[in-house]
């Protein structure tokens, strides 16, 4: 099995899964589901035993592919995954299959959490299965050129699902996160193709003496400072707005309220991680130099989106747009660890990127399940549900707790890493970003009272509980949380081989002594 095409299976079954459920007949709802489901659960197999035969102590990158795609441009179809780029895969492959499993209905035609009535829901699945194939691509493509096609083909299941599936404004969300995601992905690909060019210098110039788009070769190549800082600058903006940070965080709260509940666990919680995976991969590696040129505006802006963030979520009405700006903070400490440049700062925005996916789903789901039943995401319209739903009111206690990084679950230990690896090295940053932590208890804990506390509303008078089927769409989510707040070192033996490496290339170009501490690499014991 050595030889097996284990990541370009991976890319392949949710796209067949995608043309199954589109040949079906539309009114055949059930079985569109279950196919859907299905292909899901197979993907998230396959994608288990790779997992399971990933050696953390081995070559850097495994199950590696590589065959020509457009040779006159020596593009190729590169895959392969490190530590850091197999967490995230499988990520992306356990919320594919809950957030189907949540779009069922018992009592009505609509859909579920996501679907509403007298629209397809056919469609629906095609394209969070083959959003599916494309996270799984951008995350394994190891060719410059082959992540940048990935990249941009999420925007397109991404602009259809808030386009067709969204709230009444959805028109306006899918047009604002197309047109920001445009705009940065179109900086990105002026930058990977100025690296053809460069890499086919001699390498008496700094190049490689051929062209390429391999990300392992680009590496290598010792660029112009002047020249590395636009580059640099080509993907950091378009990862900056994917991410997304202070001041192109914008296109975010409008898709999250637009959004159906369930399409966000996977626009926030996976798709939006690419931005903060694409700083650590290609912005530190590709162009180390200019990476330290810019930490400190990094950081300041880093720092920024925490509090902004934070401040912002307090003061929102609306349950999807809270969350959305929560997110905006946490990637903000994503960010503040990828730049501080140590050994637990990474490793603990590696860890945060997981475990901010699964407390931020479990939250959208909940959120998505009280829609169903109030047929509204404004906070006001809640109150006192813990006394008609107490397991609905449990789940969202458990996953707002992560939020704000309860010790015990999942946050809490990636959270701890990012502010101690900063505080080695850039200590006001660390001692600003505090501030968040407490920030993230008035906004979870209040968002809570005025939901699930106080005095019971008339409007959830009668509210169902959770059902059987939303239990098991969200349980493991919830099981997950505990399990790695317990215990978070597996995932971390995966992501600190890989944290290591990006470290020594960085340092290569930096001839200070570098601080890059012990926690991370010995194992998480806040």
């Amino acid at each position: 099995m050595n030889d097996f095409p284990w990541l370009s299976v991976l890319i392949a079954l949710p796209l067949v899964g995608a043309v199954l459920v589109a040949v079906l007949p539309r009114e055949r709802e059930a079985l569109v589901k279950q196919v859907a489901l299905g292909a899901s659960a197979v993907t998230l197999a396959v994608a288990l035993v790779m997992a399971a035969r990933f050696d953390a102590g081995g070559s850097r990158f495994q199950f590696t592919e590589k065959y020509w795609w457009i040779k006159e441009f020596g593009v190729h179809w590169a895959l392969g995954v490190d530590g850091v780029a197999l967490v995230l895969i499988v990520l992306s492959v356990i919320l594919v299959p809950l957030v189907i499993l949540a779009s069922w209905s018992e009592d009505d035609r609509s859909g579920g959490v996501d679907v509403p009535a007298k629209r397809s829901v056919k469609t629906y699945m095609a394209l969070l299965l083959t959003l599916e194939a494309a996270m799984i691509g951008v995350f394994a493509a190891t060719d410059v050129f082959l992540f940048y096609v990935f990249f941009e083909a999420m925007l397109i299941p991404v602009y259809f699902i808030i386009g067709y599936y969204g709230g009444a404004q959805r028109s306006y969300a899918a047009v604002k996160f197309l047109l920001y995601s445009l705009f940065g992905g179109l900086l990105m690909l002026v930058a990977v193709i100025w690296l053809y060019p460069l890499s086919a210098k001699s390498t008496a110039e700094g190049g490689l003496g051929h062209g390429t788009f391999m990300f392992d070769e680009l590496s290598k190549m010792n660029i112009d400072p002047t020249t590395a800082k636009w580059l640099f600058l080509g993907f950091f903006v378009a990862f900056a707005i994917k991410a997304p940070m202070v001041p192109v965080h914008t296109w975010l709260p409008d898709a999250a309220q637009q959004s159906p509940p369930g399409a966000l666990v996977l626009i926030v919680g996976v798709l939006d991680k690419v931005g903060t995976y694409g700083m650590l991969r290609f912005c530190l590696e590709l162009f180390p130099g200019a990476a330290k040129w810019a930490t400190p505006v990094v950081l300041g802006f880093a720092v920024l989106s925490i509090i902004y963030g934070a401040v912002l979520a307090i003061g929102q009405v609306d349950l999807k747009r809270l969350i959305a700006y929560t997110s905006v903070s946490h990637f903000g400490f994503i960010v503040l660890g990828i730049f501080a440049m140590t050994s637990q700062g990474q490793s603990g925005a590696t860890l945060y990127m997981v475990n901010h996916g699964f407390s931020t789903g479990a939250l959208f789901l909940v959120v998505g399940f009280m829609i169903v039943r109030r047929r509204s995401a404004r906070i006001g319209d809640y109150g006192g549900v813990q006394k008609v739903a107490p397991v609905l009111a449990g789940t969202f206690l458990v996953a707002g707790l992560s939020g704000l990084s309860l010790p015990g679950l999942s946050t809490f230990v990636s959270e701890f890493l990012v502010i101690v690896g900063t505080f080695s090295r850039y200590r006001w940053a660390a001692v600003l970003a505090v501030s968040g932590v407490v920030l993230a208890a008035i906004y979870i804990l209040w968002m809570y009272q005025r939901t699930m506390g106080g005095p019971k509303a008339p409007a959830v008078e009668g509210m169902r509980d959770l059902s059987a089927r939303e239990k098991w769409a969200v349980a493991p989510i919830i099981a997950i949380i505990v399990a790695m707040g317990l215990f978070p070192q597996p995932v971390l033996h995966v992501i600190n081989p890989s944290v290591k490496e990006t470290l020594v290339r960085v340092d290569r170009h930096d001839p200070a002594p570098k601080t890059t501490g012990n926690v991370a690499e010995n194992g998480a014991r806040p």
